[in-house]
């Protein structure tokens, strides 16, 4: 047996990598699949749309389309469970995509616009209204929850802060 052989045995395989076939990652595949699922929302609309043609209007269309198929309970105002994390029996408020699923969504559609030929200046997935969207469907589903999202404090200058405070303390 020959070093070499050795190497190539120890490194995983003699053969090229362009020989093997590359399976893409879970994620890889999600961004793939989530394109196709949007692509093809394009060419349903009546007159169908073009990938040059799209906006983030379209964007926040295919959004709204997608809530139908949720599975995340969000409470409207009215309803008596508004505001409880765990509702003590069910009702008839409407499923939502959570509002994770849709940002790790728009994630994935953003990086797939720019790799299918889309420029980082006119990716409407990239848009300020898309951002804005994502933000009230966050508020939105937290209040229902009951459950506030706060804006995380920097940690640099708040950390600093209380080291400060904290060292104080003990030695005073």
């Amino acid at each position: 047996m020959s070093i070499d052989r050795g190497k190539d045995r120890a490194e995983g395989s003699s053969e090229s990598p362009s020989d093997q076939p590359a399976t893409p990652s879970r994620y890889e595949s999600q961004k793939r699949r989530d394109w196709n699922t949007f692509g093809q929302y394009l060419n349903n609309q009546r007159p169908p749309v073009s990938l040059s043609q799209c906006t983030s209007n379209h964007v926040l269309e295919f959004l709204r389309y997608l809530d139908q198929f949720g599975k995340t309970k969000v409470h409207l105002q009215g309803c008596i469970f508004y505001g409880q994390p765990e509702p003590p029996a069910p009702c008839t408020c409407p499923l939502r995509q959570a509002w994770g699923s849709l940002d790790a969504l728009i994630g994935r559609l953003r990086a797939a616009y720019e790799e299918n030929g889309g420029t980082p200046e006119t990716n409407p997935f990239a848009s300020s209204a898309i951002r804005v969207y994502l933000r009230e469907v966050k508020e939105c589903q937290a209040k229902a929850r009951g459950i506030p999202y706060k804006k995380k404090k920097k940690k640099a200058t708040q950390g600093a802060a209380d080291d400060e405070s904290s060292s104080m303390m003990r030695f005073s």
